[in-house]
């Protein structure tokens, strides 16, 4: 649920206009862009298999460092301590690390049971909405597009940057819903991991936007 994910971020902005937009969608990603390094480097593992669920390709059979509950947990303390560290932002630090623990939340509601607790744990969870493909997209669909309507709302450019820019990214992420609703498979879990850490391009982007935005209502 990428866009969910980002969404997230989209939405945080409101409670915390001080936090960079690219730093809020780096958070809620953030669970997605370590599975890629540690796929990468081996540590975690998956099979790209056509057809697993109605949504995603993949067996996702051994990643409990980037999604397993306890890991996730202190991966969003470590990004909300970091946050504060530089930053000295308490509400934003607060912030950062409740929307990388919103990742395991909106994860367990759409994978099947394959999220663990802890490495070697062998209980796995999910409620499996990526068995349904209509309603996975309908729920992600209708959160994508909250989630940047709250977050228009509550901005307003500053120049044409803070315009098209998240212009922009908004046109990114409905072409990569595109693909998605058009059912692609990655060739490898290789490349997987490389498209998925070019999402740090949207962090990029979203930041820049962000920089020439400002805030239109109270936080």
């Amino acid at each position: 649920m990428m866009h969910a994910h980002i969404a997230v971020g989209m939405a945080a902005k409101r409670i915390a206009p001080r936090v960079s937009l690219g730093t809020l969608i780096f958070a809620g990603i953030f669970a997605d862009l370590l599975l890629s390094v540690l796929l990468l480097a081996g540590v975690e593992h998956l099979r790209i298999a056509p057809g697993f669920t109605a949504v995603v390709p993949m067996d996702l059979y051994d990643y409990p460092y980037s999604h397993g509950l306890l890991h996730s947990m202190v991966w969003s303390i470590l990004l909300g301590v970091g946050y504060f560290a530089w930053k000295r932002d308490v509400r934003g630090s607060i912030v950062v690390a409740l929307v990388a623990a919103s990742h395991w939340v909106f994860d367990f509601i759409s994978h099947i049971p394959d999220l663990p607790l802890a490495p070697g744990y062998g209980a796995r969870y999910g409620l499996g909405l990526w068995e349904h493909y209509a309603a996975t997209h309908i729920v992600e669909g209708a959160l994508f597009i909250g989630g940047f309507a709250l977050y228009l709302k509550t901005t307003r450019p500053l120049d044409r940057i803070g315009r098209y820019a998240l212009a922009g990214l908004f046109t990114a992420l409905c072409v990569m819903m595109m693909g998605s609703l058009a059912g692609s498979v990655p060739p490898s879990a290789t490349v997987m991991a490389f498209t998925t850490l070019l999402q740090l391009l949207l962090v990029a982007l979203a930041a820049w936007g962000d920089r020439h935005r400002e805030m239109r209502v109270p936080a």
